[in-house]
């Protein structure tokens, strides 16, 4: 492979783009549009809630035969990230006979389109969706669909258009890339660091700046924690779901990023005993199947995280280490016992969770110091788990407040009860103080009166934004009450 300094490499529709000369935090979208000219891509919101900007990014699979897509939001994306990859716009479903894509035409048919702004997101919203579904049914189109809004039109006939075209034949829905195999091959970012003549690791650059400011993409662990040591204040970029929002409307420039999606070693989830370790970089597209199964509600709670273009790239490393009081993964991942591997340099450290916060938006990290994976329980016998979000809208929104809990039932009696909360505090906790009213008590004996003191006696009440605070203490208490009295007796141990 070829290396070019200081040039971003990828592929559009058969050739291969050099973007040279471009900031650091240039969006994906705003590059396609001023640059390439691909005016079909839209910005609306630029944070991720519309849809309008969704394009297709895509790698070579693990056999380098074939690309995997994922929809993601152009808007959020940098440019730096797409080195080594492919993108698709609305304008590469174009057939060279001038005919639409399957998606464009049942568009057309059920009169899908009113102002057409938002048409080309969703157009590749559900050109994402076929390539990898077959025959979705109206949930999963809907699901596929929630990051998309249209203000016109209304989504039946959005819907109705998805169902006619997942009908068509596979080769004409699936995405020609033929001609993108080749150059993804040539443009492959190299897998091994690279050493100096006196052994030491240098990270290549993608982009840097006569400032010194730059962009890194390492490709493996020792690499990222190298790059650390020497750049302890750098930012550490994964989904870009929170960094392209500060780059959209803080206007930051962050002077060192390290992108981690190309690092091998954080992308991979691996069972370790009794416990699922998930690397720094797995999306949570890729986490929400095994929790499906394994832990149902904490699926369900990620699929309200976001819509599925930010659950593409967004990550649970990346939203423990953004520390907002209402991120979403921490309560479910303090109920159930997560614990951090946390790595500076060559050493390592496991932190529990519930101990990771020392405030807003603080922990305990040092200087260089980085999430490497997170360790997550798996499954045990009689084990219950249960988690709900509360927020003003279904889908796309932040929370007013997120509760989980997981117990045991021995003899009709709670046993080993974990609860957190988010939105209550500064930062995500525990509620040990609610644990202690539920522990050893059968659930039908616990008083909304005892939950309420409890509440009480463990948090500063507080009016926020989302919610006042009789609200959401009202709703933290009925969570709780709910989850317990929701107790199947198939699910009770034997002690």
């Amino acid at each position: 492979m070829t290396q070019v300094t200081n040039t971003v490499r990828f592929v559009l529709d058969g050739r291969i783009v050099e973007a040279q000369g471009e900031r650091r935090t240039t969006t994906v979208l705003d590059y396609l549009r001023e640059q390439l000219h691909r005016t079909g891509t839209k910005e609306g919101c630029a944070e991720g809630d519309c849809g309008a900007c969704v394009v297709l990014v895509g790698e070579l699979n693990a056999a380098g035969d074939a690309v995997d897509y994922r929809s993601v939001n152009a808007c959020m994306q940098l440019l730096p990230t797409l080195d080594g990859k492919s993108v698709k716009t609305v304008e590469s479903l174009a057939r060279p006979d001038g005919s639409l894509h399957p998606v464009q035409e049942a568009m057309v048919g059920c009169h899908g389109s009113q102002c057409g702004f938002c048409t080309p997101g969703i157009v590749m919203s559900l050109a994402g969706l076929l390539q990898t579904v077959a025959q979705p049914g109206r949930q999963v189109i809907n699901d596929a669909l929630s990051g998309n809004l249209c203000r016109c039109t209304g989504y039946k006939p959005i819907v109705d258009a998805a169902l006619v075209a997942a009908q068509a034949p596979r080769e004409q829905l699936k995405i020609d890339d033929a001609a993108d195999l080749p150059l993804l091959r040539e443009i492959r970012r190299a897998t091994e660091p690279t050493y100096s003549l006196d052994g030491e690791i240098v990270v290549q650059p993608v982009v840097r700046t006569r400032k010194g400011n730059e962009f890194v993409s390492p490709a493996t662990l020792a690499e990222v924690a190298d790059y650390l040591q020497s750049h302890p204040q750098a930012t550490l970029l994964a989904g870009s779901t929170e960094i392209g929002l500060q780059v959209n409307k803080q206007f930051r420039r962050p002077d060192h990023i390290v992108y981690l999606g190309n690092v091998a070693e954080l992308r991979r989830i691996e069972v370790r005993g009794d416990a699922w370790r998930i690397g720094a970089a797995v999306p949570l597209a890729d986490i929400e199947p095994l929790m499906a199964e394994a832990w149902p509600d904490f699926a369900e709670v990620l699929r309200r995280f976001g819509s599925p273009p930010i659950r593409a790239t967004a990550t649970l490393a990346g939203n423990i280490a953004n520390g907002s009081p209402i991120g979403d993964s921490m309560p479910c991942l303090m109920a159930l016992g997560a614990s951090l591997e946390l790595r500076r340099g060559h050493k390592t450290r496991t932190v529990v969770l519930d101990a990771f916060y020392t405030g807003q938006k603080s922990n305990v990290l040092q200087p260089g110091e980085f999430i490497e994976a997170v360790l997550l329980p798996r499954p045990a016998a009689g084990v219950v788990f249960r988690a709900h979000k509360v927020s003003k809208r279904f889908e796309q929104d932040i929370s007013a407040t997120c509760a989980a809990i997981r117990y045991r039932l021995k003899n009709g009696r709670l046993s080993d009860v974990r609860l957190a909360y988010n939105g209550l505090a500064p930062a995500p906790c525990r509620a040990p103080k609610i644990e202690a009213v539920l522990e050893g008590r059968a659930p039908d004996t616990v008083s909304a009166d005892e939950i309420d003191a409890a509440i009480a006696a463990s948090f500063t009440a507080r009016d926020g934004l989302r919610a006042t605070w009789a609200y959401r203490s009202l709703v933290a208490r009925n969570l709780v009450l709910q989850f317990i009295e929701e107790s199947q007796p198939s699910q009770e141990a034997v002690s």
